[in-house]
């Protein structure tokens, strides 16, 4: 069968009062965002407090279901079929019609919602349930009707035409990204960072991203592999600026500097304000990284406080309380895992002690730092100035 619309049913947003157009709009340009990689044409629009996606001549069903299964503040997707507003008679017909080529085991129980938004039609909402669910029942003498908790509800809206809808397929629920401000995402080729990125997304938050690249110790391959991972969280975020920093440099100078066991905590605590610097720069509000407590020694508690304590920014950590399997699960539903896990290290792999220090005292971490004084403004100066930006969409960079 073919539809001709899909009814997107969101969640939050029908709370948010006198704002809810700044949702619903928001909503609207995510939408009209994740179908430019669709075959098809499409018509976003608002109508009576509804969100429709109307479908003109030939397109993908399942490329568009999946496009919209991405969209962020979607909890419900609708496929709809149009038909002229017509007399009863006839409009009982459009419904058998539907349930006809929807259902091929008529084996089930239903209930007829009607709703007359167009109030210029003569028959009431309580008389289009009665004489509809009538009709089904008498083409269809295997089906039974069940108020209370029927297998399929038949949606029928009488407006400038007549939707009919029965399924409902789920959506990623969350927020339309954009309506929560903005944050500067630390990401790395790993599992974790655009697991963290995607968490972040789904409450609205609009992401950038920093990238740590560290040639020639790390390959043109690890940076195109982040590249990939960007884009595939873009898929849900929305367009990513994606800043390329080259962070040999420093690496090298905490390397021959600073105490071999503290080298993962003070990279990070460099990285932190690297990607601080260009937040504070694009307004964003926060950082996020994708670290969950004790997973490794970077990890732990003191760990944390230690990265923590050279950000003047809130630093958001999604997955701070998930086990590995739960964030590699949701890898897997958003399609990172399978890029993540390719033998391209990044530059937090390279540098790794072989016995890092799993509680920091942070005094002694600052006190080991003054040893990159002479060094370190210009390295940092130079890392900014030379960082690459590549903007990311979904289908291209």
């Amino acid at each position: 069968m073919k539809f001709h619309s899909f009814l997107i049913k969101y969640g939050e947003i029908g709370i948010k009062g006198k704002n809810r157009y700044i949702f619903e709009d928001a909503l609207v340009r995510q939408i009209r965002y994740a179908l430019q990689g669709a075959d098809g044409e499409f018509l976003v629009h608002k109508c009576h407090g509804r969100v429709y996606v109307d479908c003109e001549g030939e397109y993908d069903f399942e490329e568009t279901v999946e496009s919209l299964k991405k969209v962020f503040g979607i909890v419900g997707i609708c496929p709809v079929v149009r038909v002229p507003v017509a007399e009863l008679e006839q409009l009982k017909q459009d419904v058998v019609s539907y349930v006809d080529q929807v259902y091929e085991d008529k084996n089930l129980t239903f209930k007829v919602e009607a709703r007359r938004a167009n109030k210029r039609y003569p028959v009431n909402s309580m008389e289009i349930n009665c004489a509809v669910g009538e009709a089904v029942l008498e083409a269809f003498p295997e089906t039974k009707v069940d108020v209370h908790d029927p297998d399929v509800r038949l949606n029928v809206e009488i407006r400038e035409e007549v939707y009919i809808y029965s399924k409902i397929i789920p959506g990623p629920g969350g927020m339309p990204i954009g309506t929560n401000g903005s944050a500067m995402l630390l990401l790395s080729g790993g599992i974790d960072s655009p697991v963290a990125g995607y968490m972040i997304a789904k409450r609205g938050v609009e992401i950038e991203a920093t990238y740590f690249h560290a040639p020639p110790y790390t390959s043109e391959r690890a940076k195109e592999k982040v590249v990939d991972l960007a884009r595939l969280v873009s898929a849900y975020a929305g367009p990513i600026k994606l800043h390329v920093v080259n962070f040999t440099d420093i690496q090298l100078a905490i390397y021959e500097k600073c105490p071999h066991d503290e080298l993962t905590i003070i990279m990070r605590r460099y990285m932190m304000k690297i990607a601080e610097h260009f937040a504070k720069k694009d307004g964003c509000l926060g950082l996020i990284t994708g670290e969950s407590i004790g997973q490794v020694a970077s990890q732990t508690m003191q760990s944390l406080n230690a990265t923590n304590a050279v950000c003047t920014l809130p630093v958001y950590r999604p997955l701070i309380g998930f086990d590995k399997k739960e964030i590699v699960e949701i890898s897997e539903k958003i399609n990172t895992y399978e890029t993540s896990i390719q033998p391209f290290e990044d530059c937090c792999t390279i540098f790794v002690a072989k016995h890092p220090v799993t509680k920091p005292n942070l005094e002694r971490i600052e006190k080991s730092e003054l040893n990159l004084t002479d060094v370190i403004d210009d390295l940092m100066k130079t890392a900014i100035e030379t960082a690459e930006v590549i903007q990311i969409r979904q289908n291209k960079a």
